[in-house]
């Protein structure tokens, strides 16, 4: 089995689309990504399944000509995924705007206060090593 160079494109574009709107601080930006990311695992996976067959049953068809149903089973189940995750996302966005006007997602104010310790501890490394610096000098 073979992807087309078509296939591979499309799936590439999904994927750069859904992880560009997912790194976003929006958070109806952060559900279109997921909904991409959502749409290119499932055309990954019924790519990934190959070409169209027979059904699996035993006395149906041969063995070589049946499809594999795990890329589907696969496929449902990252539909439903999919659709959890949507339905989580909308009803954090709705809250959000109602409470706040607005579907930004805001920093966390500990890890700013984590920022300002490391650059703090920083420039204090930088501090002693020039002080040792200028004492080997002399």
């Amino acid at each position: 089995m073979t992807i087309n160079l078509t296939m591979a494109l499309v799936l590439a574009v999904l994927y750069s689309v859904g992880f560009y709107l997912l790194m976003q601080r929006s958070l109806m930006r952060i559900l279109l990504g997921i909904v991409i990311l959502g749409h290119g695992s499932n055309l990954l996976l019924q790519t990934a399944g190959g070409p169209p067959g027979r059904a699996p049953m035993l006395t149906s068809a041969a063995p070589e000509q049946m499809t594999d149903p795990l890329p589907q089973a696969m496929a449902l189940t990252a539909i439903v995924i999919t659709f959890a995750l949507t339905t989580f996302l909308l009803a954090l966005a709705y809250r959000s705007w109602t409470l706040l006007g607005h579907d930004e997602v805001r920093d966390d104010l500990e890890d700013r206060r984590i920022q300002r310790l490391e650059r703090r501890l920083a420039e204090s490394e930088e501090d002693s090593t020039e002080e040792l610096a200028k004492e080997a000098t002399q």
